[in-house]
């Protein structure tokens, strides 16, 4: 019997296994195949508090995973199979391996929605990135492309006009779907580009990086070119909820509902921290605030019960 199970790794998952681990409650971390999270894929990380050169995103990943296990953390790099939130205990399964315990903290992250085409793995993290907040101070004085037309697109390419030459804002329809006043800025915007009715079929590049990006008309389906070192992908993400079924509360995309100015759901004892909850910042810095928010929220509760 568990104390508390934390699924997923991460910013979040990492901080709430350190707090709970400080805390006596022996956590378990079933980190996922993909340990580590989305910083497994970030090159350099120069915005989070405590590294003045910057680090980057797996060697700060191996630091907080570290710091969980000098404090007892058991971590289990497997895959979630199943849960059961309706009893307490709660179970947890990995494969055909059943663990029960009192609570649950939900670290498993979101993922950014990508184009499908091969050599967007080829470049990314090497000139294509879904952050601009994140990554783009690194494309000072260049050309860069944004890819979308929802708000996040829109303020995606209106940040990156504070570094960057130009902004192509590439949409694949003739209109956005973003919200009139921030489509309008983007259209104002003297170092913005807007190329309507474009899909991306290739990046182009180098050992060095991102060179280009090769293009096509969705209504005549001539093929063009752009030069950028830069691309956002700003098409949306998918919070990594599946697993959960209907047993706990989401959003109409998806995210996790935790209560106000807290980490529970709607099932007792069962908090979610990070980006799996948290669709408007999606900051590394944010995710492990929220990380201790549901470690003392956790345990706190199991003292309540004394468990």
């Amino acid at each position: 019997m568990e104390k508390v199970i934390i699924i997923g790794s991460g910013p979040a998952g990492y901080t709430s296994a350190i707090y709970t681990a400080r805390a006596n409650l022996n956590p378990l971390m079933i980190a996922g195949e993909e340990i580590g999270g989305q910083l497994m894929l970030t090159t350099e990380v120069e915005n989070y508090p405590g590294f003045a050169d910057g680090i980057t995103g797996p060697e700060m990943m191996d630091v907080l995973r570290k710091q969980a296990e000098r404090f007892g953390t058991r971590i289990v790099p497997k895959k979630v199979t199943k849960v059961d939130f309706s009893a307490r205990p709660y179970k947890v399964w990995i494969g055909e391996e059943m663990h029960e315990t009192q609570s649950v903290i939900i670290s498993t992250g979101a993922t950014a929605k990508l184009l499908d085409i091969e050599s967007e793995q080829t470049f990314w993290g090497r000139g294509i990135s879904a952050c601009a907040t994140c990554d783009g101070a690194f494309f000072r004085n260049v050309d860069v492309a944004v890819i979308g037309g929802g708000d996040t697109a829109m303020e995606e390419a209106l940040f990156l006009t504070r570094f960057a030459n130009k902004v192509y804002v590439v949409h694949r329809r003739d209109e956005f779907r973003a919200s009139k006043i921030m489509s309008d800025r983007v259209k104002a915007h003297e170092k913005i580009e807007i190329l309507w009715n474009k899909e991306t079929l290739e990046y182009t590049g180098d050992q060095m990086g991102l060179k280009g990006m090769k293009l096509k008309d969705t209504v005549n389906g001539e093929e063009s070119e752009i030069k950028v070192e830069g691309c956002f992908v700003a098409i949306g993400h998918k919070p990594n909820t599946d697993i959960f079924g209907e047993q706990l509360e989401k959003n109409d995309t998806g995210y996790l509902v935790t209560k106000p100015d807290s980490t529970y759901t709607n099932v007792e004892g069962v908090f979610a921290a990070g980006d799996v909850q948290d669709h408007v910042y999606r900051q590394a810095i944010t995710a492990a605030g929220s990380g201790c928010m549901a470690a003392i929220d956790c345990e706190r509760w199991l003292e309540e019960q004394n468990f």
